[in-house]
């Protein structure tokens, strides 16, 4: 056992938790199929290595990258971008995708990645690091839960997309019983 919690071996310790390049953005897109096919979603990532690529590194991106490479297989990675809390004023990270290759899991990598995005949200003075999770994922809750995460189990996620989206963003006014949020259009 290692001495962070996590259960070291040979690979663990060869591997590099470093930033992306544009270099690894095939291999992380690989990596964010396996996940869409583990979380039985396989036909549902629509994004391009060019999409990618240009949300994380232009020039000034949003969305960010750490990845586990072992020499230049890139075999974990953990995507992120900034939010913020209004209720802390404080920053945060937010971690949209966690994934550590399927024959490297269990050798300390996701842990690795966590630890160093918590190193980050410290180191900035961010307030938290937070990401979701499916609720059938067992050995995920559990893996998090070890760390000290706590589950926001009386939060739900919702979502606007697709027609909904568009939809909401083409109708006239906001609809009846819901709180008008100021917009440039009727803040003038």
């Amino acid at each position: 056992m290692h001495p962070d919690g996590w259960t070291a071996d040979k690979t663990a310790t060869r591997t590099v938790i470093r930033a992306a390049t544009g270099a690894d953005v095939a291999a992380i897109l690989g990596l964010v199929r396996e996940l869409a096919t583990f979380e039985r979603e396989p036909d549902a990532v629509r994004t391009t290595e060019a999409q990618l690529h240009d949300a994380l590194f232009r020039a000034e991106p949003s969305l960010f990258a750490l990845v586990a490479a072992r020499g230049d297989q890139v075999v974990g990675t953990a995507i992120w971008f900034v939010n913020f809390s209004t209720w802390t004023g404080r920053h945060g990270i937010y971690l949209e995708d966690l994934i550590v290759d399927a024959g490297e899991r269990r050798s300390g990598i996701g842990g690795r990645l966590l630890r160093e995005l918590a190193r980050i949200c410290v180191a900035r003075g961010y307030g938290r690091l937070e990401w979701s999770v499916l609720d059938w994922n067992e050995s995920a809750l559990a893996f998090y839960r070890k760390l000290g995460a706590e589950a926001m189990s009386s939060w739900t996620v919702h979502r606007l997309s697709g027609q909904a989206l568009t939809a909401l963003a083409g109708s006239p006014s906001i609809p009846p019983n819901s709180a008008r949020q100021p917009t440039e259009r009727n803040l003038t």
